[in-house]
């Protein structure tokens, strides 16, 4: 995994024949391993998604709806500003959906459930009340990153990590927040 890492992060294309190359094997035991390309390429985009996205609570000092919209607002950001994202979404914009957007899709699957982590900390810690369930929200507030990290490739507009983070703090009740520190 870390060689196909290494090809992604690098701005290059994830080629299934040359990754089995280079670690020596064929491609049949390269696909047992890490099954197909979209497979992989899910794998390695939340192995990169992850710690950004914890990067993006930890650097949050707010409570409540605030809290979750700046780490929304922070993460949607990074990966705005990521360029072997934007090369990947460039490169290859309907598989990029497809691995990134779908109810197949891992690494929605993740985000949804780390959101909801963070939203249950929130409610647990009495910051949050909503009359939806931490992980309907945790869904929406993904859908909601989705439609602003995505827009040139949904819409043909910019994508917008501020206006991500508005959405999501209106969602979560609180219409007059300002994002801090989130880029456009």
């Amino acid at each position: 995994m870390g060689a196909a890492r290494r090809i992604f992060v690098s701005g290059e294309r994830i080629d299934m024949q040359k990754l089995a190359a280079e670690l020596g094997v064929d491609r049949t035991t390269l696909f047992r391993w890490v099954g197909n390309r979209d497979e992989l390429l899910a794998t390695v985009l939340w192995s990169l998604g992850a710690p950004t996205y914890q990067r993006a609570i930890d650097a949050t000092d707010s409570v409540g709806p605030a809290r979750v919209a700046d780490a929304t607002g922070k993460f949607v950001s990074d990966l705005i500003a990521a360029p072997y994202f934007r090369a990947f979404l460039r490169r290859e914009p309907e598989r990029g959906l497809r691995i990134l957007t779908t109810k197949a899709s891992r690494v929605q699957h993740e985000i949804v459930g780390a959101t909801e982590r963070l939203l249950q900390q929130e409610i647990d810690r009495g910051n949050l009340r909503h009359a939806l369930s931490a992980h309907d929200l945790a869904y929406l507030i993904a859908r909601i990153s989705e439609s602003f990290i995505y827009a040139d490739l949904i819409t043909g507009e910019r994508p917008d990590a501020n206006k991500a983070a508005i959405a999501v703090a209106a969602l979560l009740g609180d219409p007059q927040y300002t994002p801090k520190g989130v880029l456009p």
